[in-house]
């Protein structure tokens, strides 16, 4: 899968920014988000190839976010990968029956973003 565009959804700055950092070498297009409400809207008007999202977010949270992307005809075909605090069996399995296709745990290594990039 040729990924050219990705939209990264955080609710910190200091995580938006750590993201942006870890994909600058992608050379793809980011675009960014600050709350589930928010991605759902860019998803559908941007047209990611892929989104990184968080988990605990004020509002709609990254879970309610993903079930709204993986329901909606327009927006279902893109892969979610959570990038989140949370890192127990139980949060990476519940992030899979939400419709991700996967969960970096944070702290993370921007190795490790890019390899789950590379596995798409």
């Amino acid at each position: 899968m040729a990924i050219q565009k990705i939209l990264i959804c955080d609710d910190s700055q200091t995580d938006l920014m750590n993201l942006k950092n870890a994909l600058q070498a992608t050379n793809c297009v980011l675009i960014t988000a600050s709350n589930g409400e928010e991605a759902i809207k860019k998803a559908k008007s941007e047209k990611p190839d892929v989104i990184f999202l968080d988990i605990v977010m004020p509002g709609m949270d990254g879970y309610a976010a993903c079930r709204s992307l993986r329901d909606d005809p327009e927006t279902k075909h893109i892969p979610v990968i959570f990038v989140s605090s949370k890192h127990q069996k139980a949060d990476r399995v519940w992030a899979q029956m939400q419709g991700a296709k996967d969960l970096i745990s944070k702290p993370y290594e921007s190795k490790e973003i890019t390899d789950k990039l590379g596995a798409l």
